[in-house]
């Protein structure tokens, strides 16, 4: 503990008070996890940025001592297990920050949604002894997850009845943890500030909104922007502000009675090339 002074002004008379601030600060150690399964997958649509999330993953988990895994093809290769779950080194994660996508494969998974398909998933993270799971995706994505969580136990009940386990790998693993990272473009997913892959798709439309300005200008045309986004209009919105939009639907604020007169108003009113519109798509 250390002490600091503060002056106070008290009734006009300078006073000195004492304080106690901690000076300790937690930090992990290096190795502080030795031993522990961690596996790190990526499912549903790919976002740019998911390449980085990987590697945090990975260089964290080595550093914390941690046995690290990729899970390849995202669910479905935790489901079919074999060569899907590899194990990972701190160079299987060199010179891939840059790249778009991922590099660990990500496909949609039907099995998954199915009890018999996630019963296998299960035995192939136990056989490996993971009990840590990343995994980075969307909506659909992070609900399996806290599905795949929330039947953990029934999952390694089920599969000790049947002899695939033992008993004392039952005790061992009997808990899942899960950190989930949203990979979505459309920053549509609430407690964290960016999701990953929004900041490089807004990247996308303005250069592609300054390259269509240019023959908006040149032939004197208004245009329609779509742009993605499903139920969240972040993306038109913010791609509205900075390329100076005259209008904008989105599907938080569905348009005015009257909204048709004032579109052809502002048609009019453009005497050149305008951006007339962004659109998010659902």
């Amino acid at each position: 503990m250390q002490e600091l002074e503060e002056f106070i002004v008290v009734s006009g008379k300078i006073e000195t008070a004492t304080m106690e601030v901690s000076t300790t600060q937690k930090f992990i150690g290096r190795g502080s996890h030795k031993g522990k399964g961690l596996a790190v997958l990526t499912s549903g649509g790919d976002s740019q940025g998911m390449n980085a999330a990987v590697r945090s993953v990975v260089r964290m988990g080595i550093y914390l001592g941690c046995k690290v895994y990729f899970i390849r093809e995202g669910y479905q290769g935790m489901v079919d297990g074999g060569d899907n779950i590899e194990e990972a080194n701190w160079s299987s994660v060199s010179s891939i920050i840059h790249r778009g996508g991922t590099v660990i494969g990500s496909a949609r998974c039907t099995d998954f949604m199915k009890r018999e398909g996630r019963v296998k998933a299960a035995y192939n993270l136990v056989t490996r002894g993971i009990t840590n799971l990343v995994v980075i995706g969307g909506d659909g994505s992070l609900t399996g997850a806290n599905l795949f969580r929330e039947e953990w136990a029934g999952l390694l009940d089920e599969l000790l009845e049947n002899n695939k386990i033992t008993k004392d790998q039952r005790e061992k693993y009997k808990f899942l943890h899960i950190a989930g990272m949203v990979g979505s473009i459309d920053n549509d997913f609430c407690g964290t500030d960016m999701t990953i892959g929004t900041d490089s798709a807004l990247h996308r439309i303005i250069g592609a909104i300054d390259a269509i300005v240019s023959t908006a200008y040149s032939h004197q045309r208004t245009f329609i922007m779509e742009v993605m986004g499903r139920q969240c209009g972040y993306l038109a919105v913010v791609t509205a502000l900075a390329s100076e939009a005259d209008f904008v639907f989105i599907p938080e604020a569905p348009p005015s009675v009257g909204w048709k007169d004032k579109l052809c108003d502002k048609l009019e009113q453009a005497s050149s090339g305008s951006i007339l519109c962004c659109l998010s798509l659902l």
